[in-house]
């Protein structure tokens, strides 16, 4: 057999704990390896679920041990890695627990699980120094209008139907989860301006105004598309840089 087919049935093997270990796979003496095969398979799967219950902390907290290894156990069985590193692996998990059917009980769990991925997105986000406060300060005021920034590689915009990010913030620490005052849905930015991942609920229309600066407008544009009861742009973009959402300012020359 070809070392590819070789290779993939034996990743098929290891997939289906019903099909039986790969004929290729042998002992010295050519006798099969079934059990060994097995207890393999077995190692695999507890260090995959394992990887979820690191990236996925506040989901295992909120489910109990029994239910996350249950729900990590199926999501498994149903994506592989597709890379080497094992720090990679379980982006899909959020879309998964959208999908199951068990925890359909739990509607904001889903919410959770995407909050936790972004985390350690933004923890393992490429280095760059954070935009300061100082860079502002060299724009003429009839120029900030025309500004346009890049956002920082580790910041990430989130929209939820439920209050995730409260309820996540409530799981961290020792002690019982904290219900939210409010339940309502939220919108957040996480980002990693220097060693430490932040999470900050954005204010009604936040999310427009910074979604609309991560996708390239400028902030007279941006603060045109967030018009909102209340909502402060100028006080917002202080916020954003001073939670480290951008890298750097775009210069004109660059937009050209």
């Amino acid at each position: 057999m070809p070392f590819e087919a070789t290779i993939a049935s034996f990743a098929r093997a290891l997939a289906d704990p019903l099909r039986p270990a790969p004929t290729a796979t042998r002992r010295r003496d050519g006798r099969p390896v079934e059990r060994r095969f097995a207890v393999y398979r077995n190692n695999v799967a507890v260090a995959l679920i394992g990887a979820l219950e690191a990236r996925y902390p506040v989901v295992r907290r909120l489910v109990g041990d029994e239910f996350f290894r249950a729900m990590a156990g199926a999501f498994v069985a149903a994506e592989k890695p597709r890379s080497p590193a094992l720090m990679l692996y379980g982006d899909g998990f959020p879309a998964f627990v959208a999908g199951f059917p068990p925890a359909s009980a739990i509607p904001f769990l889903a919410d959770v699980a995407q909050l936790e991925n972004a985390w350690v997105e933004a923890y393992h986000a490429a280095e760059a120094d954070p935009l300061g406060l100082d860079a502002l300060a060299a724009i003429a005021p009839d120029g900030l209008e025309a500004l346009r920034f890049r956002p920082h590689p580790a910041a990430r915009l989130l929209r939820f139907s439920h209050p995730a990010a409260s309820i996540w913030s409530a799981s961290q620490g020792e002690g019982e989860p904290r219900t939210p005052e409010v339940w309502s849905a939220e919108e957040a930015l996480v980002a990693r301006p220097d060693a430490d991942v932040s999470v900050r609920v954005l204010p009604a229309g936040g999310f427009a105004f910074a979604a609309a600066l991560f996708a390239g407008a400028s902030l007279g544009e941006a603060a045109a598309l967030a018009a909102a009861d209340g909502f402060d742009p100028g006080a917002h973009l202080v916020g954003l840089i001073e939670a480290g959402a951008f890298q750097s300012l775009i210069s004109k020359e660059t937009q050209r």
